[in-house]
Order: C-alpha cells, then sequence, then structure tokens
C-alpha cells in the first residue's frame, strides 16, 4: 500500500500512547509501519533533504498536531504520553482523527488562527491547507516549490528558444562551464568553435586543465515539436569521429525520437543526449538564465539544546 498521509496516522498514533505511560517516537513508527504493513522500499523512502524517511516524517506530524490539540504531551526528548483528553477521545473514537476532528479543541484552533496571522498570505494558506489536508506544511511547501520550478522551467525554455541558434550554443556552453567542465565562464569564447556549426560541432569542452580529454557539442535550437530524429544523431556522430573525439553531447530545445535515442545507444562513440526538460531543469539547478529570488528555511527543534 502506499504510505499513508499524516492524517491518517493521527488516530492510530493516539492509539499507540494508550497503554499508560510514555512512549518513545522512534518506537511508534516502527509499530506503525508493521501496522500499515509497509514495504521495505516505502519504510526506507527519503525526504528530498535525505535525512528523514518520509514515513517518519508524517507520524511526527502527527503527533505534533496531537500535541496543539491537547491529546498527547511530550515529556522528554523523543518520549510522548496521552493526556486525559485524549483518552476521552478514544472512549468514544471516530473512525478517523483529522485537522477538521482536532478543530474541535480551543488550543488547536488557536494555533490555527496563529497560523493564519503569522502567515503573509492567510486566506491562500489557509485556502490550500483545506484543499490539500492529507500533505504534511512541509509537503505543501515541497509541492508549491515543484510547481515554481515547473512554470520557470516552461518559461526558461521558452527564453532559450526565442534567442538566437548563437545565443544558445553560448548558453549550452556557460551550463556546462558552471557544471564544472572546461575551465571558468571567462574563458566562455574559447570553448564555442566559432562559426555556428562548424564541422557539425558548436563547443569543445575540456574536462581536465590540459585538455587531454574533451567532449564536443552539438546545439540545436528547434521550436517545441520539431524532435531531434536519428539522421541528426548519426551526422553528429560523423563530425565527432572527424575530430577523433570519443565524447559528444548533443543539447536540444524540442526532444529526442525514441529511433534518435536508440541510435546514440548503439554507435561506438558515447553520445549524451540532452532534451529541453533536462536542459531547463540543469540551468535551475546550476542557477543558469534565473537566480534565487527568495529562500525559506524549514527548521525543528534541536532535542540536544533541550536535554
Amino acid at each position: 500500500m502506499a504510505i499513508p498521509d499524516f492524517q491518517t496516522l493521527m488516530l492510530p498514533v493516539l492509539k499507540t500512547a494508550a497503554g499508560g505511560g510514555e512512549v518513545r517516537i522512534g518506537d511508534v513508527v516502527d509499530q506503525l509501519a508493521d501496522v500499515f504493513a509497509l514495504t521495505d522500499e516505502e519504510r526506507a523512502q527519503l525526504l528530498p533533504s535525505g535525512r528523514q524517511t518520509t514515513f517518519a516524517n508524517r507520524v511526527h506530524w502527527a503527533k505534533s498536531y496531537l500535541t496543539k490539540a491537547g491529546l498527547v504531551d511530550l515529556t522528554r526528548r523523543a518520549h510522548f504520553r496521552i493526556t486525559p483528553a485524549g483518552r476521552d477521545v478514544l472512549n468514544s473514537p471516530p473512525e478517523r482523527i483529522t485537522i477538521r476532528f482536532l478543530e474541535q479543541f480551543p488550543s488547536f484552533k488557536g494555533f490555527r488562527d496563529g497560523e493564519a496571522e503569522t502567515a503573509e498570505a492567510a486566506d491562500y494558506v489557509g485556502c490550500t491547507l483545506r484543499v490539500v489536508e492529507p500533505l504534511t506544511p512541509d509537503e505543501v511547501m515541497r509541492q508549491a516549490h515543484a510547481r515554481i520550478e515547473v512554470s520557470l522551467a516552461d518559461e526558461i525554455l521558452q527564453r532559450v528558444r526565442s534567442g538566437t541558434p548563437a545565443f544558445f550554443e553560448k548558453t549550452v556552453v556557460h551550463l556546462l562551464i558552471t557544471m564544472g567542465y572546461g575551465g571558468s565562464v571567462t574563458e566562455l569564447d574559447k570553448a564555442l568553435v566559432g562559426k555556428s556549426g562548424d564541422d557539425g560541432v558548436d563547443g569543445v569542452i575540456d574536462q581536465d586543465p590540459l585538455g587531454l580529454d574533451r567532449v564536443y557539442v552539438q546545439a540545436k535550437r528547434y521550436a517545441d515539436g520539431n524532435t531531434v530524429g536519428a539522421g541528426a544523431i548519426r551526422d553528429f556522430f560523423g563530425s565527432l569521429n572527424l575530430f577523433k573525439a570519443t565524447k559528444g553531447l548533443f543539447v536540444t530545445t524540442s526532444a529526442f525520437t525514441t529511433s534518435a535515442r536508440e541510435t546514440a545507444d548503439r554507435l561506438g562513440t558515447r553520445i549524451v543526449l540532452i532534451d529541453g526538460i533536462q536542459l531547463a531543469k540543469l540551468m535551475i539547478r546550476h542557477e543558469v538564465g534565473c537566480r534565487v529570488e527568495e529562500t525559506l528555511h524549514i527548521k525543528r527543534v534541536d532535542e540536544d539544546f533541550f536535554e
């Protein structure tokens, strides 16, 4: 089954604390992973940060929201226990504990009201959380970030397509240099062959300071829908042979046909294909053609500080 969302976990988390005394959050994570029969892959799935598993993160958020409602209390580091209010809920338990269910508790309502007051766009945030309630707050942020990057990638690709072929070639080489190939950006012009498409090659990137190993680049600025076929790959392969090259990079603003990818895999020379979507993602990752506008930090309690 899929990893349950954090609201689905609220009632099971509360039930694990019903035995009396305090419980350890790590033990709760393990118990509930068994209850939900998660696979090894689901148990090991990490957040984008790589610091915590997705399932453990959702269990922690479930516990956090139960705490805000006064149904559990934090006792010491990584431990909590059920409260009388929590026991009252379990005496006549709902089918499922949700954010809407928790809003009946004054402490939780106060928490949610304060959340809205401190948000810069309270109405938007409130609406978003109601629509995507199964997501934890940090998952909402990551989802919003992903939507922003998709929109940014599309805009970057449109800008690159609207430029000249020479600008596209320069952009591709600039990206490669920023990624660590071919020295510094000040040497950009040296990496460009000169006349666009000379001998079927638009740029030459040194992989080492002495230029002993080189990558030859072909950049094709095509409109969306105008795909690169196998013929263009074979022509590039022929150009690489003229230079006695062993590595080639073919970049386009559109896409490659299946036959083009199969041809690149079969040829003796190593040819890497980068389509428009991959290009835009790489430009965003390495901040070529875009820049950081704002940084949001997700912070957590430092348990060591409170020991």
